[in-house]
């Protein structure tokens, strides 16, 4: 690695902050700036080395062995300072601890199960569209329809009770933020860390979950010994914590895109079998996950540059999703394009292990919707939520005009 080290590139030094709430409001400009600056860039205010380019992430995140999650996906380093809650068994474990629970979760939510979950899904989505569309034409997508779907279809399957739930979005909420630097909006969930963790961590006992769903099946598989019974609640808690805010913001950026680009719902009306489709593209597009960090396992070489052993690398998934070199006219919402190869869910052994139970979602909820809105339209200008990792939305007002 001498050698290595000695021909090694220098990069480019920038002090701009991909957490300043303007940047979180809208990141663009920042994902351009970084892509053109190079491969690597070193954001100085942090000292982290920052990935904005889709083949470069893509590499670091395929690579477990020398980009380890096990340290912590976020700006704090675990070995050093101790989380605010046990790591995730799946997204902040490197095999082989990660390989169990990914494995139990893996036959979970394989497709037999999904395909129980399927009529079930369309027809809580039908009641849904229904209700909403009967009280006004008018209404928050956001909230009537991108945060209401999820939180009842979700929820039911792991086996949640109905009580409480709209305390899962704020939990998710303070979990990304933390993947961030001790800024403001972590300051601002402080002093509701307590009461939700509580909440959150007893829904995941045994006891708390009905008998038919995904929580119960993750317990028996500790019965059988597939996990450890000190694991079984931490993958619980991994379902609730990344299994609802990440589709409730696709969802959000799918109606977003139809109201934007109204011809691409018309599309989506004549051709309905592309509503996974118009979701990923949407995940694309929008990336409600924006960033994730890893740790340099060794001084690894990426496209020149060494970045040293121990180092934080922040990927820049929305950045990777629109990057030209990559994607013809990235920042255009396309259902003719195949979006399959978005960063969006991550790559790898990491790779999102609940991303067909949200496609399915999607599926459940577009497929509704074409059936009974001819066009979507904005009545206002959405509002987004900054959030340290999430893409995320407060409001989405939106006329339809219905099938007639």
């Amino acid at each position: 690695m001498t050698e290595a080290l000695e021909r090694a590139v220098v990069p480019p030094v920038s002090d701009a902050d991909p957490f300043a709430p303007e940047t979180l409001l809208d990141p663009e400009p920042l994902h351009r700036a970084l892509r053109e600056t190079g491969p690597v860039v070193y954001l100085s205010r942090y000292d982290v080395y920052a990935l904005a380019r889709y083949e470069q992430v893509h590499a670091a995140l395929v690579d477990w062995q020398r980009f380890e999650s096990g340290a912590g996906v976020g700006l704090s380093d675990f070995r050093r300072e101790k989380p605010w809650r046990p790591p995730s068994v799946l997204l902040e474990a490197d095999p082989p601890r990660h390989d169990a629970p990914r494995r139990v979760l893996r036959e979970i939510l394989a497709p037999p199960a999904l395909r129980r979950l399927r009529e079930r899904w369309h027809l809580v989505a039908e009641e849904l569209v229904d209700q909403v569309l009967a009280e006004s034409a008018e209404f928050d997508g956001f909230t009537m329809l991108a945060e209401a779907f999820p939180l009842r279809a979700f929820p039911d399957a792991v086996g949640l009770g109905p009580q409480g739930r709209e305390k899962l979005l704020p939990y998710g909420t303070m979990a990304f933020n933390a993947f961030g630097p001790r800024n403001e909006l972590v300051a601002a969930d402080a002093h509701r860390v307590a009461e939700l963790s509580a909440w959150v961590n007893a829904r995941c006992d045994r006891d708390a979950l009905s008998e038919d769903g995904f929580g119960a099946r993750i317990w028996e598989a500790a019965d059988r010994g597939d996990l450890t019974h000190e694991q079984a609640p931490l993958v619980v808690r991994s379902l609730l914590t990344a299994g609802v805010d990440t589709t409730v913001h696709g969802l959000a950026a799918c109606l977003y895109a139809f109201a934007t680009h109204p011809e691409e719902w018309q599309r989506l009306c004549e051709r309905p079998e592309l509503a996974r489709v118009a979701f990923d593209e949407a995940v694309r597009w929008q990336s409600p996950v924006q960033t994730f960090f890893r740790t340099a396992a060794t001084d690894v070489a990426v496209a020149g540059t060494i970045v040293p052993k121990d180092a934080k690398i922040l990927m820049f998934l929305g950045a990777a999703n629109r990057d030209p070199a990559r994607w013809t006219d990235p920042d255009r919402f396309d259902l003719t394009r195949d979006p399959s190869g978005h960063v969006g869910f991550g790559m790898g052994i990491h790779q999102c292990v609940g991303q067909h139970v949200a496609r399915l979602e999607a599926e459940a909820l577009l497929t509704a919707l074409v059936r009974r809105v001819d066009r979507f339209e904005l009545t206002g200008t959405p509002r987004r939520h900054p959030n340290n990792t999430l893409r995320s939305w407060t409001s989405l007002p939106l006329r339809v005009q219905p099938v007639a």
